[in-house]
């Protein structure tokens, strides 16, 4: 009786057994395949022919902008004459004439009668009123292109609402011939210049320009 018994339970250990087996080897092959899955891609590297910048030529420069002569500019302005009442033959080139024993005077000196009206010598702007020492009451003006500023010195007056940043047209009339500043006082004359304006544009910084063969 007792071995009959026994063998029924032996089958069953080794049925469990085979089951346990079988159970554990799904599981094994189920973890493979999750790991399987869960590796990253693989990235190929990128080959030297697709990472290669490709570098344009340099453009050869063109060729160099030569600035116009300013004296050839001006000329073909044909700028009118500052004082009212002037002659072009009348006119004196004082432009290279020493003052103060080292210094070059760099402008025309125009004699007229006191208060003879003085006039824009060309369309701009009223760059700066200003009353100075040796200039006395003058006058910047910017031309219309603010390339060159004219300037007009030892009046005895402005024109009536003559005003900084005021625009003046060629031939209007923006003060008077006189004698402030350093001028002799028994000689009014118009102290007329002109300076080709450098970057940035400032009133009182420029290259002097001969106003005589511009006049002429």
């Amino acid at each position: 009786m007792t071995r009959r018994r026994g063998r029924p339970a032996v089958l069953w250990l080794a049925a469990a057994a085979g089951a346990g087996f079988l159970a554990g080897m799904a599981a094994m092959s189920a973890s493979s395949r999750l790991i399987t899955v869960r590796d990253p891609p693989v990235v190929e590297p990128r080959s030297e022919a697709r990472a290669q910048v490709v570098v344009p030529a340099p453009v050869p420069p063109g060729p160099p902008v030569i600035a116009a002569d300013p004296i050839e500019e001006l000329r073909k302005r044909r700028l009118q004459l500052p004082v009212e009442g002037l002659k072009r033959e009348d006119l004196q080139d004082t432009f290279s004439e020493m003052r103060g024993g080292d210094r070059r005077h760099e402008a025309l000196d125009i004699l007229a009668p006191r208060d003879t009206p003085v006039l824009a010598v060309d369309d701009g702007t009223i760059a700066k009123l200003f009353l100075s020492k040796p200039g006395g009451i003058t006058i910047y003006q910017f031309d219309p292109t603010s390339s060159y500023a004219y300037y007009y010195a030892h009046l005895s007056r402005y024109a009536d609402g003559l005003k900084e940043q005021a625009a003046v047209a060629r031939g209007q009339v923006i003060g008077y011939v006189g004698t402030t500043g350093n001028a002799p006082p028994e000689t009014p004359h118009l102290h007329f210049a002109i300076f080709q304006l450098t970057d940035p544009k400032r009133w009182w910084q420029g290259t002097a320009l001969d106003p005589y063969p511009l006049l002429r």
